[in-house]
């Protein structure tokens, strides 16, 4: 776990943004000290973990709390996260994101039950009723996952053999805060709303995720090794940062 700046000890109460391993996950979250606490609470909601603890309360105090509760922690924001979906207008003629590129949405009726399917730059949905917007919505998010698996294994592969690693899983992410992750079990998750940018937004993901099997860490180490495989990668991180996850 890596801390924050330096706290004043003149301070009634102080925030800090922080980072943790928790049960090979990592994580930021939101450290807030102050006078009145007694204990350490623990809150997961639509932003994220906050941690309150007493001003003085100990950096391994912190940790055993965190360990403790790693499990918890994940489990609830993995919650949140999921309930946080980009939200599209799914109408026909409407366009959708793909790969940096829009493409046309078009909803036709039809009493056989078919993946949606996609033509040039149209996405033809067929659903037994076109003012469905939930049924729509579900072709296209299906059609979402399944792009989203084949590119992402077919990423994945190609730069593990650059980064000489061998993930163990490949996993899709429905998570609010994270682009990508990475535990040191070797599982690898990636956010479906990535099949929404560019090549080069996923690609880098991808390395700085298979990155975390030689550094698990961020250390001067770790963007060495992201560097071989990934050598704009300072440029494709401030372009990610631009987007956002909502």
């Amino acid at each position: 776990m890596s801390g924050g700046s330096p706290l004043l000890r003149n301070d009634p109460s102080a925030i800090e943004q922080r980072a943790a391993v928790l049960a090979g996950t990592h994580i930021t979250y939101t450290l807030k000290r102050s006078r009145r606490r007694r204990s350490i609470g623990l809150r997961v909601n639509d932003k994220g973990l906050t941690v309150s603890m007493p001003l003085r309360g100990s950096e391994r105090w912190l940790n055993s709390v965190l360990q403790d509760k790693a499990n918890w922690v994940l489990e609830k924001l993995e919650g949140w996260q999921a309930r946080k979906a980009q939200v599209l207008n799914m109408s026909d003629g409407e366009f959708i994101p793909f790969l940096g590129e829009q493409l046309t949405l078009r909803v036709q009726r039809s009493v056989y039950a078919a993946p949606a399917c996609q033509h040039g730059d149209t996405l033809w949905v067929s659903v037994q009723d076109e003012g469905d917007a939930q049924h729509v919505e579900r072709r296209v998010m299906e059609w979402y996952r399944q792009q989203a698996g084949l590119l992402f294994a077919a990423r994945v592969a190609h730069y593990a053999a650059l980064l000489k690693v061998a993930p163990l899983a490949i996993k899709l992410s429905s998570a609010r805060t994270q682009w990508g992750s990475c535990n040191a079990r070797g599982t690898v998750r990636l956010n479906l709303q990535l099949v929404k940018f560019p090549l080069r937004l996923i690609d880098y993901v991808v390395v700085h995720e298979l990155a975390h099997l030689r550094e698990m860490n961020h250390s001067a180490a770790f963007w060495q090794v992201v560097a071989s495989a990934c050598p704009d990668y300072a440029k494709l991180r401030r372009e990610l940062k631009a987007v956002s996850l909502s």
